[in-house]
């Protein structure tokens, strides 16, 4: 009888587990300022304010120890440019406001520690990706990292991986 007793309620609160931790695939990244694969209000590029746009995580695995968020151009002439490279975000960070640093910045390839909006320097439309890791660990790199040493570094450690994508178009004056 006990051990029916204890079987009983595994099979009851295991759900209740499973349904209160998101899968890796529940993970998600959305902005209010604008839709994925939809243009990037100006506000957010170097045609504007040059600050870095709302941005949301939703249905974080429950073990997520930090998370990292990287935006890159892969349409730039000299090959994919980075934008911003953010890592050790607290996991529950829920929203990064504009114009607001939620972790450790890396160097972006404008030469700064800081986002940098969208600034094409042809008139091709580009493509911006906003990739955020939940990852089992902090991240323990050295200071100032680049975009490829961040993705490196969160590759072992990475549990869900989610991607925003927005468009900017230098329009020609």
């Amino acid at each position: 009888m006990k051990l029916f007793t204890i079987i009983l309620i595994g099979f009851l609160i295991f759900p209740l587990i499973v349904l209160a931790d998101p899968g890796p695939h529940d993970f998600q990244l959305t902005s209010s300022a604008f839709e994925n694969n939809s243009d990037i209000p100006k506000k957010y590029t170097c045609d504007g304010g040059d600050v870095n746009p709302p941005l949301k995580f939703k249905n974080v695995p429950a073990r997520t120890k930090s998370l990292a968020l990287t935006v890159s151009d892969p349409d730039a002439p000299e090959g994919t440019w980075s934008h911003w490279v953010v890592y050790n975000i607290s996991p529950n960070t829920g929203e990064i406001i504009e114009n607001t640093n939620p972790g450790t910045e890396g160097l972006s390839d404008f030469g700064k520690y800081t986002y940098g909006g969208p600034c094409p320097s042809d008139e091709k439309l580009h493509h911006y990706i906003f990739r955020a890791f939940a990852l089992n660990d902090i991240l323990y790199i050295n200071e100032g990292p680049t975009l490829n040493e961040v993705e490196k570094a969160v590759r072992s450690h990475t549990i869900a991986k989610t991607e925003l994508v927005g468009t900017y178009q230098k329009l020609p004056f």
